[in-house]
């Protein structure tokens, strides 16, 4: 009986596939937890994305494989001089300090723009306040004045300086809270002010709320200008933070150029419960590893750029570069000739400036930290058209839409900074 070649050739590859095809579920089932979870290239992930795209919140990059997302067109400002009276004859003078970080510099300069603007006193350049004692630097250190002071032209009037002829024991402080109000002003600061000519202002953070509100204000058109309108960097720190952007693109070059920002820091991380609470188990930080699994699950190669604001790598981080070896922190990507200035100490404001600042021009922002950092980076990127920020979650499983994780700033468009950009 004669056998007919073309079945035993098929035969064959028959018995190779199978074969194959055990040899793949095999190596599926003992591989480590890093190689279980998705890369680039899965598009199973992204079927979700459509109902937000159509929304017009988010818009896949078809450039780049892995679930990056497109800027939007950058947003017009719904605030107008014209809707603001004409300015007044100034009268006594509002003087403040920049605190904390640059992410309560936006909310400290907008609280004093409103409160000088209300009592058409003058305001003056604030000087900017480490959190060591005696750390204390000039605005133009940091920020453009020039760029300030003609923000304001016809808002507020702006003096450098105060006058030889007042001193600073005279000034009474006031405190008001973070996005004072109209009645505030009235009840607790236009009082102090009539009474002593002149006022030295702190804001204060009973809560970090960014969510914009129904109620509309006559102090809202004035909020918006010295939130969004008000600051840029002064050329040399523009530059460094120019550079280092530059820098990390460069190292991005199998993802177009795009790279991931992440605001983690090891000593809050330390400092912070970072467990779960309630029954949602929701949770206010989250550590590298956590970060690392997130990232892939929701469809990140492990090629991906990776920018921490750690300012200096700690040992804990590296779960993280396991799993992601592209990942920098400022030493990394920092030109050499410029460490000495600005990798001083670990609280320089100048750190916290480059920091704030990388993390609104990346392609994509992730806070692994809850807080004032994450909500007025998320205002700037919304309003320069950059909504790319996933808030981190425990995901059950090896994979999820990258678009359940979209943050509810963006998603819910509740960020005061939908109330100043349209």
């Amino acid at each position: 009986m004669g056998v007919d070649l073309r079945q035993v050739v098929a035969g064959i590859l028959t018995l190779t596939m199978f074969v194959m095809l055990g040899q793949m579920i095999k190596r599926d089932h003992f591989d480590s937890l890093q190689d279980k979870l998705p890369g680039e290239g899965e598009d199973a992930h992204f079927e979700s994305v459509n109902a937000i795209e159509n929304d017009g919140l988010v818009k896949l990059s078809k450039r780049s494989k892995g679930p990056w997302m497109e800027d939007i067109q950058e947003l017009k400002p719904c605030w107008s001089r014209t809707d603001l009276d004409e300015l007044e004859q100034s009268r006594g003078y509002v003087t403040f300090s920049l605190t904390n970080g640059p992410e309560y510099h936006v909310s400290q300069v907008a609280d004093a723009v409103v409160v000088a603007r209300y009592l058409t006193a003058t305001l003056v350049l604030p000087d900017i306040r480490g959190s060591k004692p005696g750390d204390v630097r000039n605005f133009e250190d940091i920020y453009d004045v020039d760029k300030f002071m003609k923000s304001l032209d016809g808002i507020v009037k702006v003096a450098k300086e105060l006058p030889n002829e007042i001193s600073i024991r005279d000034l009474a402080a006031v405190k008001v809270p973070n996005r004072v109000t109209e009645d505030h002003i009235v009840e607790s600061v236009e009082p102090v002010f009539k009474s002593k000519g002149n006022i030295r202002l702190a804001t204060y953070f009973p809560s970090v709320n960014m969510r914009k509100t129904a109620q509309k204000s006559s102090v809202d058109s004035v909020a918006c200008l010295g939130m969004f309108g008000t600051f840029e960097l002064q050329s040399e720190v523009l530059e460094v933070v120019d550079s280092m952007i530059e820098r990390l693109r460069t190292l991005s070059r199998k993802s177009n150029g795009k790279f991931i920002a992440v605001d983690l820091r090891v000593g809050i991380l330390e400092n912070k419960n970072c467990h779960g609470s309630g029954s949602a188990r929701a949770k206010s930080c989250y550590n590298a590893q956590e970060i690392a699994l997130f990232l892939r699950k929701v469809g990140f190669d492990t090629d991906t750029t990776i920018y921490l604001t750690q300012s200096r790598w700690d040992n804990s981080l590296s779960v993280l570069r396991d799993i992601f070896p592209k990942t920098y922190t400022k030493e990394s990507v920092m030109p050499d000739e410029k460490k000495g200035k600005f990798l001083e100490s670990e609280d320089s404001e100048f750190e916290k400036v480059i920091d704030f600042h990388i993390c609104s021009e990346s392609d994509v922002f992730v806070p692994a930290i809850s807080g004032l950092f994450y909500a007025n980076v998320a205002g700037k990127r919304i309003a320069s058209g950059k909504p790319q920020i996933l808030v981190p979650a425990d995901i059950p499983g090896t994979s999820a839409p990258i678009t359940n994780y979209l943050s509810p700033y963006v998603a819910k468009r509740n960020h005061l900074a939908y109330s100043c950009f349209c």
